[in-house]
């Protein structure tokens, strides 16, 4: 491993050295990234928020232990690189995970970073420490981790309780940087201190966020921004324009729905925009524990009632994909093929056949045309999402279900699902890392805090387990292959579409490359630079 890992980090200096020669490469210091925000978030504390509108502007006030790199569009195992660790490697029965850490580091209060800030850090999401989160999202990512011992202030081991192979994946997403040992989770919601590129100035709820160059990080030519500010601008048209008229140099990232990008290049013709898989899915939240729909059948007729094309064409310009769990291939590396996807129960094209069995058995239930069953119908108070909702009320209503609109502020909305307030509501699952162990783990598995309807299945979380030891990548996928069959013969939050869209910039930031199998890695942005 050790080995690989100095090729990997020779390679990397090598590409670094050839772009340094090529002037056209020539990156600029200073500058402020304006960014068009489409939300506020409800705090700054990356560990206690389940949306990139905290996530994303505070990445780069943060460090990881291991990060993908920044630059390439698929994230994987093979594209993780060292950042806060200096290296890393297994033990023989792999289920002790060592690194070692990078010395001289300073938190932006001037404190040493040290091995006790990491231990401190699992410590607060396994929930063995002193401290508590408020909300704890990423916890059941980490339920095999026994402990994280310290070796001195420069090398830290993480003990599985069994082998998992997939655990530098989750440790090199966004969601997982270390945090200082000596400032309260309550004061990280506010003011969060971290080791980064940048660091934080302010955040005024619904109007900006603002990050300074960190002039003591440990890259000492980075970043080469003197700062980002992200003004929230929750109308699409009016952040659009924004965009069009200068005020903001870019969108934030992976926002732009796909039917508005003809609008945009007619105003602005030299904007980049990229489009790209989000790793989201849109998916139907039933409440399993509330009556009716603790029912199996009335749940198994909602899910035949989607039209997953329609969703597609009318949202996005036919710009999505229709799947299960896992993100789809190509930019899906763990997804069952479409052939494969399509002979899951509901999900093909044959749309008139099972809405005809699904009002069979709401029939069978005691509904109709003369007796509909009202019911509200829970989403964010977010454009695209609001629209999406309104597509699927008009669908259900084919089966006799009368959906009534519920927007819910996007603050408060990630609380509220975990808390299992409402009965059905229209998602989107957002996965941070391509990978099983992340997906299953987190919103599949029985007691997951963050699992939106409380699905359990023994069986299930058993396969879960099975895969996630597994080390042979093609017989890791079949055995994922088998998850997403019985989740979906299972009613399990039946999943609409995978969604795309779109990020737009101007031509002068460079740097920026778009993920294609994760929104949530690529916020660093201490390559970004302004051409201007």
């Amino acid at each position: 491993m050790k080995r690989d890992l100095r090729v990997l980090v020779a390679a990397a200096a090598c590409l670094t050295a050839l772009a340094a020669a090529d002037p056209t490469l020539a990156q600029r210091q200073g500058g402020i990234l304006k960014i068009g925000q489409f939300d506020s978030p409800a705090s700054m504390s990356i560990h206690e928020e389940s949306s990139n509108t905290a996530e994303g502007p505070m990445m780069g006030v943060f460090n990881n232990l291991v990060l993908y790199d920044q630059h390439l569009a698929q994230n994987s195992l093979q594209s993780i690189r060292p950042d806060l660790a200096t290296d890393w490697s297994w033990d023989e029965d792999r289920t002790g995970l060592t690194f070692h850490l990078r010395e001289g580091v300073k938190w932006h209060d001037g404190k040493p970073f040290t091995a006790k800030d990491v231990r401190c850090t699992w410590d607060l999401l396994t929930g063995k420490g002193n401290e508590k989160l408020r909300l704890n999202p990423r916890k059941p990512w980490y339920r095999n981790l026994e402990e994280v011992t310290t070796s001195g202030d420069y090398e830290v081991t993480f003990h599985l309780q069994r082998p998992q192979p997939a655990l530098l994946a989750l440790l090199a997403s966004g969601w997982a940087p270390v945090y200082p040992c000596h400032i309260s989770p309550r004061d990280m919601r506010s003011h969060p201190i971290g080791t980064g590129p940048f660091k934080f100035v302010e955040f005024k709820p619904n109007e900006v966020i603002r990050v300074t160059r960190n002039q003591q990080y440990w890259k000492p030519d980075r970043p080469y921004l003197d700062g980002i500010e992200y003004s929230i601008i929750k109308n699409v048209s009016t952040r659009l324009l924004a965009l069009a008229s200068g005020q903001i140099d870019m969108v934030q990232p992976y926002s732009v729905q796909v039917p508005l990008l003809k609008d945009i290049k007619a105003q602005m013709p030299q904007a980049i925009c990229e489009v790209v898989p989000q790793n989201i899915y849109r998916d139907l939240l039933i409440n399993r524990m509330r009556p009716p729909f603790d029912n199996r059948d009335l749940r198994r007729a909602m899910a035949l009632s989607l039209d997953r094309k329609a969703f597609i064409d009318i949202l996005a310009d036919g710009q999505g994909d229709i799947g299960a769990v896992m993100m789809p291939p190509p930019e899906g590396r763990w997804g069952m093929p479409q052939n494969m996807a399509e002979t899951l129960p509901g999900y093909g094209p044959e749309v008139d056949k099972n809405r005809a069995e699904a009002r069979q058995i709401m029939q069978a239930l005691g509904y109709g045309p003369d007796k509909r069953l009202v019911v509200k119908v829970s989403t964010r108070n977010v454009g695209p999402i609001v629209e999406s909702t309104v597509v699927l009320i008009d669908q259900l209503k084919k089966i006799y279900i009368e959906g009534e609109l519920e927007p819910v502020d996007n603050a408060l909305w990630f609380a509220k699902v975990m808390r299992h307030d409402y009965a059905i509501a229209h998602s989107a699952t957002f996965k941070a890392v391509d990978d099983p162990d992340q997906v299953f783990y987190e919103t599949y598995a029985c007691g997951a805090e963050n699992n939106p309807d409380g699905y359990c299945n023994p069986e299930i979380a058993k396969l879960i387990d099975r895969q996630s030891v597994e080390s042979d990548e093609q017989a890791r996928k079949q055995l994922v292959w088998e998850i997403e069959q019985r989740l979906a013969e299972d009613g399990a939050r039946p999943i609409i579409y995978h969604t795309r869209t779109a990020t737009c910039r101007q031509p002068y930031v460079k740097g920026f490359t778009s993920m294609v199998n994760s929104v949530y890695n690529g916020w660093r942005f201490e390559d970004l630079w302004l051409d201007k």
